[in-house]
C-alpha cells in the first residue's frame, strides 16, 4: 500500500518528495528500528504506537541499515526541529533533541496513512507500507503550543485525559493546561486536606445549558484524580514530550474549596458553612478570604502540586474575582490597611504576588489570566518571571509583553473552543461568537502592536476548552475538532499573514486528516454540520452575533 500523504498537518517548512520513486518499505517481518543515544524513549513509544496499529515488531537494527528506521540526535537542528528522510530503503529521523525526533515520528505516522493511528492492525502479517522518496525538514514557530482542558465544570475520567494527550501529540502540541479547580468542583487529591475531594469534588446537580436555562440534570456529578492518577497522566504526557501545567484557582473561582473548608471564605460577611459546591455557571461572588490561614492552606496545596507536576509553570487563575465580599469584610479591610494597599484591586494583586514569590523561591514560575496585571504597583505589577495568559483579548498580552513578561495568547474571541462553530439552530448549546475552521486557521498569535523584543515575549498560544456545556468526551471532541487541527498548524507552521493563508489548501489536506481522526475515534464536527446525535435541541445557549471584536 502506497501513501504520498499530501495531507500533512501541521504543514512542514520544507517537504520534497519524488512521486513514483520508491523510498522505503515498512514490513511487519523485516523492518527494524535503530535508536541512537538519547532517542530510546522515542523508540519505545514508536514501537508501542506503530506496533499496535500496524503489527510491527520493529526489532533492534543497525543505524542506517537496510529496511531500518533510524532515530538520532543532530545538535545542528533546532531543539524541536527534525529532518525525516525516506530513501534507498531506509527511513531516518534526526532531531535537535529527543522532542524533535518525537515530532518527526508523528510525521512518519501520517505518511503511513490513517491505519497508523489505530490500536490494532487491520491487515495480516505480510502487509507492507510503501513510502515514496521524501525529505521533510521542519521545526515549530512557537515554543508554547497548548490546549487547556477544563475538568472542573465537567469531570473527564482519566482515560479521556490520556486520549487527549495522544491527540495533542498527534498534532505536535506540547502544552496541556489542566484546569483542575473551580467553583463547580475540585479535581486533584490533596492528602493534607482530604475534604477538598471528599466534599469539593461532588455537586448535587448540574445546570443544563447556559446559566439562564430553567433545566437541570438532577444527577450528582463529580470525580477527581488521585495523586497516582496525576503521576500517570504527567508521565504519559512526558513520554509524548508534553508539559502539563496545572491550574489551581486563586482567589476567585473557589467555592468548591470553601464548601470543603468554610474557614477559607469571608466568614465575617456570609455564612460560608452553608455553601455547597456550586451547581450553576457564571462568575461566583464567593471568593477566598485574604487571611494568613488561607495563604498557609494554599501553600500546603501547592507543595503537593509541585511534587506532582515537575514543569516550570504553575497556573494560579487570578481571573473573575468579584470584590464585593472584600469591600464588606472588616478582616479584608484590615489587611488592606496593614499592607498599605489602596483598594480591593490591590488586595487581589497582593494575593497573586504572594504566590508568585512563593513559587519563585522554589524554582517555579507563576502564570495567570490577564487580570493578574491589575491592581499592582505601576512599576512592577507582577513578580519577576511571572507570565500572563491573555484571554480577554490581545490587550492584556500586549501590556504584559511591554512590561517584560512572557505571554501566552488565548483570546476568547478567537480560540475559545466552547464558542460555536457555525450559525444556525443545529449547533449544540450555542455559546459565544461563530468561530469557524477558517476563522481559527486565520488566527494570528502575535498582534501587530508587538514588534522586536516585545513580540519575542509571546511564548505561543493555546486553545481553551471550557466545559460548562460539554458533559462528556464526545461533546469535547465536537467542540475541539476539527478546529484544533487548524490551531495546531497556526502555532507550529511558518504561515504567511492571516489574510494570505491558503485555507483552500488546508481544507484539501484536511480530507486526509479526517480519516486519521476517524482512526483515533474522535467525534469531530463533520464539515456538513452536526450529525443527529451531536445536536442538543431544547438546551439554551448564549450566542453572540456578528464578528468578534479585536481587543
Amino acid at each position: 500500500m502506497t501513501h504520498d500523504a499530501a495531507g500533512l498537518i501541521p504543514a512542514p517548512r520544507h517537504d520534497q518528495s519524488r512521486t513514483g520513486r520508491a523510498g522505503a518499505r515498512i514490513h511487519p517481518r523485516h523492518t527494524a528500528l535503530a535508536a541512537g543515544p538519547g532517542t530510546e524513549g522515542v523508540a519505545r513509544l514508536l514501537r508501542t504506537t506503530l506496533g499496535q496499529a500496524l503489527g510491527l515488531s520493529l526489532p533492534d537494527g543497525e543505524p542506517g541499515g537496510p529496511d531500518t528506521v533510524t532515530l538520532r540526535i543532530d545538535a545542528a537542528l533546532e531543539p524541536e526541529g527534525y529532518r525525516l528522510t525516506v530513501a534507498d530503503g531506509r527511513v531516518e529521523i534526526a532531531g535537535g533533541t529527543a522532542a524533535g525526533v518525537h515530532w518527526g515520528t508523528q510525521t512518519l505516522r501520517q505518511l503511513l496513512g490513517p491505519d497508523a493511528f489505530r490500536r490494532a492492525p487491520l491487515r495480516g502479517a505480510e502487509a507492507a507500507w510503501e513510502l515514496t522518496e521524501r525529505r521533510v525538514e521542519d521545526a515549530p514557530r512557537f515554543a508554547w503550543r497548548g490546549l487547556m482542558l477544563d475538568v472542573a465544570r465537567h469531570f473527564m475520567p482519566k482515560d479521556g485525559v490520556l486520549a487527549y494527550l495522544d491527540l495533542l501529540a498527534a498534532h505536535k502540541l506540547n502544552v496541556f493546561h489542566f484546569h483542575l479547580t473551580d467553583d463547580q468542583g475540585w479535581r486533584v487529591e490533596i492528602r493534607r486536606h482530604p475534604k477538598l475531594t471528599e466534599t469539593g469534588a461532588w455537586r448535587e446537580r448540574t445546570k443544563l445549558g447556559h446559566r439562564a436555562s430553567p433545566l437541570w440534570d438532577e444527577r450528582p456529578h463529580g470525580g477527581y484524580y488521585t495523586q497516582d492518577d496525576i503521576r500517570e497522566i504527567v508521565a504519559y504526557a512526558a513520554e509524548r514530550h508534553i508539559t502539563v501545567v496545572p491550574e489551581i484557582d486563586i482567589p476567585g473561582h473557589s467555592q468548591a474549596a470553601i464548601a470543603a473548608y468554610p474557614e477559607l471564605g469571608n466568614t465575617d460577611v456570609i455564612d460560608t458553612a452553608s455553601l455547597g459546591v456550586w451547581t450553576t455557571w457564571g462568575v461566583n461572588p464567593n471568593v477566598l478570604a485574604p487571611t494568613d490561614n488561607t495563604l498557609r492552606f494554599f501553600e500546603q496545596v501547592l507543595e503537593e502540586v509541585l511534587e506532582l507536576f515537575p514543569g516550570t509553570f504553575v497556573h494560579i487563575g487570578g481571573d473573575e474575582c468579584p470584590k464585593d465580599q472584600w469591600k464588606a469584610s472588616p478582616a479584608a479591610q484590615e489587611r488592606i490597611r496593614a499592607q498599605g494597599l489602596a483598594d480591593e484591586d490591590e488586595l487581589q494583586s497582593w494575593f497573586i504576588r504572594h504566590f508568585g514569590h512563593w513559587l519563585a523561591e522554589r524554582g517555579r514560575r507563576l502564570i495567570g489570566w490577564d487580570e493578574i496585571l491589575e491592581g499592582g504597583a505601576a512599576d512592577a505589577p507582577l513578580p519577576e518571571g511571572a507570565a500572563v495568559s491573555s484571554w480577554r483579548g490581545y490587550a492584556g498580552g500586549i501590556a504584559a509583553a511591554r512590561a517584560g513578561h512572557d505571554v501566552v495568547m488565548c483570546p476568547e474571541q478567537q480560540v475559545y473552543f466552547d464558542h460555536r462553530q457555525a450559525p444556525g439552530e443545529d449547533e449544540p448549546v450555542p455559546i459565544g461568537y461563530v468561530r469557524t475552521l477558517e476563522d481559527v486557521y486565520r488566527f494570528e498569535p502575535v498582534p501587530p502592536e508587538l514588534t522586536g523584543a516585545d513580540a519575542d515575549r509571546v511564548l505561543g498560544a493555546q486553545a481553551n476548552l471550557w466545559t460548562e456545556v460539554m458533559e462528556d468526551r464526545r461533546r469535547v471532541d465536537y467542540q475541539a475538532f476539527p478546529r484544533l487541527a487548524a490551531f495546531a498548524e497556526v502555532v507550529w507552521s511558518a504561515l504567511p499573514p492571516s489574510s494570505e493563508r491558503d485555507f483552500g489548501a488546508f481544507q484539501g489536506r484536511m480530507e486526509a486528516h479526517y480519516a486519521r481522526l476517524d482512526a483515533l475515534g474522535v467525534s469531530y464536527r463533520p464539515p456538513a454540520g452536526p450529525l443527529p446525535w451531536q445536536r442538543r435541541p431544547g438546551l439554551l445557549g448564549r450566542p453572540r452575533e456578528g464578528a468578534p471584536p479585536i481587543v
